[in-house]
């Protein structure tokens, strides 16, 4: 990283500190810096995570007001946690992988399957243009929206659904991450996917090993690349328990 993008990010962590302090009053907001920090440093740089924008991203964003407030002491640890209707949090590597998978230049738009928390959300907002972002849980979708309203991360609209059939209504998508499991791909959100867009997504049953997939659309085919394997929540549907 060079000075000028050195200097660029501690005023952006610094202008994230401030406004979390002023949205949620009576937390010392600066002792998650180092943590974040190190977060970064560790599970992310230390890894694969090379993308700078990413990095920066996550360096950025208050990832412990995304989880419970029992578990903040925990939210930059290299593992994912529980939150409300039975759902999780990925650890931060995965959400960074992802992210980085999508391979995002800034004017992008990208729709997301699985808001839960709304973190991976505030991640895509800092990197695209437009984040669309389906949660089939309602009381989560209200959560993370309202979250994802008061930190300013304006570039984001959430609405509860059932992710397995996207959102037609602002497709063509660039790109589309999904975070949760599916048996198999949903064709539709392929259909939705633009010329060159990616779709990175974790295919597997929950009794049966899960990979994470990306999917690149080449002259309206698929171009599939098995990442790695990983664990996740299942997805959930009506159209999902049908095909079963």
């Amino acid at each position: 990283m060079n000075r000028r993008s050195r200097a660029s990010l501690v005023i952006l962590v610094c202008a994230a500190v401030a406004l979390t302090a002023r949205l949620f009053p009576g937390q010392d907001e600066a002792r998650y810096i180092k943590p974040r920090a190190e977060m970064v440093a560790t599970q992310l740089r230390g890894r694969d995570i090379t993308d700078p924008r990413v990095l920066e991203a996550m360096t950025s964003i208050p990832r412990h007001l995304f989880v419970p407030a029992a578990l903040r002491e925990q939210a930059y640890e290299d593992y994912p946690l529980p939150i409300a209707e039975g759902q999780t949090i990925s650890q931060p590597y995965i959400v960074a992988l992802m992210t980085q998978c999508l391979e995002l230049k800034g004017r992008e738009t990208v729709l997301e399957i699985g808001t839960g928390s709304g973190y991976q959300a505030a991640v895509l907002s800092r990197l695209a243009s437009r984040v669309f972002s389906i949660e089939i849980h309602s009381k989560l979708a209200s959560q993370a929206a309202d979250l994802l309203r008061r930190l300013g991360y304006a570039n984001v609209e959430v609405r509860a659904g059932d992710g397995f059939f996207g959102w037609p209504e602002h497709a063509p998508f660039d790109a589309i991450i999904v975070t949760a499991a599916a048996g198999r791909l949903p064709e539709r959100l392929f259909e939705q996917l633009a010329e060159g867009g990616r779709l990175v997504i974790p295919i597997g049953d929950q009794d049966s090993p899960q990979i994470l997939t990306r999917i690149r659309k080449v002259k309206g085919k698929k171009v599939v690349e098995e990442l790695l394997d990983v664990r996740f929540v299942p997805m959930t549907g009506e159209t999902i328990k049908k095909k079963k």
